[in-house]
């Protein structure tokens, strides 16, 4: 039996841009890093005063972007852990 050869008969459907299409349910707020933790993981306190334990998202880890205690950054909680969560971006 013949594996599908495009990308949507196997349930990996992009949109015209060629990027994926965005995750339902993620929360993503604005928090300030706490301290860096091993294993890059950081304590992020987020805009309304709950702190979390964030990692890097893999786009950041790939580009080499540095994160330091003090940044500002976005970070995308999931609805199934409000504990845990990834930091997709760093203001400037």
């Amino acid at each position: 039996m013949a594996l599908p050869t495009d990308r949507t008969t196997c349930g990996c459907e992009q949109l015209t841009n060629g990027n994926m299409a965005n995750k339902d349910g993620v929360i993503e707020i604005e928090g300030s890093v706490v301290e860096a933790l091993p294993n890059a993981m950081f304590r992020v306190e987020l805009a309304n005063g709950h702190k979390v334990l964030a990692h890097i998202s893999g786009k950041m880890r790939q580009h080499y972007i540095r994160i330091l205690p003090e940044d500002r950054v976005i970070v995308e909680l999931s609805p199934y852990d409000l504990s845990r969560g990834r930091i997709v971006y760093r203001y400037k």
